[in-house]
């Protein structure tokens, strides 16, 4: 059995999808100059297979999962890990569209269906991450976490 997202209604005839985080934060804690883009939600068709497996897939429980495989270095002085539902979301659309890892990414940046699936909030001009990072990713997941 699939755990349904949670909705939270955020304004009037407003709903945002939030039971886990996001690389972005909340519209609330946005900075300034944020606060004045659209938001992807706003922006998408929500008959689009990509928002409406996003809104069906479990990330709180996917994150619980996967968050041991995928420790943030902070405490060794490194960068903060990046979102769970950012590597599995890549992850994902590298198996489903068969792409490398390079190409992966490039579409991540011209595509909003996919930065929405990834759990961004606004439209994204640069890269989520090395392309690189994909191949550690799956190293650290083994073949038991793919």
């Amino acid at each position: 059995m699939l755990e349904l997202p949670v909705f939270v209604t955020v304004g009037t005839g407003f709903w945002q999808f939030s039971p886990m985080r996001t690389r972005r934060p909340a519209a609330e804690q946005l900075p300034a100059d944020e606060l004045f883009r659209s938001r992807l939600e706003n922006q998408s068709d929500v008959r689009h297979p990509l928002v409406q497996l996003s809104h069906r897939l479990p990330w709180s429980a996917l994150e619980q999962a996967l968050s041991p495989r995928l420790p943030a270095t902070t405490a060794t002085g490194g960068r903060p890990g990046l979102p769970v539902r950012l590597i599995a979301g890549l992850l994902y659309l590298k198996h489903a569209y068969n792409l490398s890892d390079e190409a992966v990414c490039e579409r991540w940046l011209e595509n909003p269906y996919w930065q929405f699936f990834t759990g961004e909030v606004v439209f994204q001009t640069c890269l989520p991450c090395d392309p690189s990072s994909l191949t550690r990713w799956r190293q650290r997941l083994g073949e038991a976490g793919m």
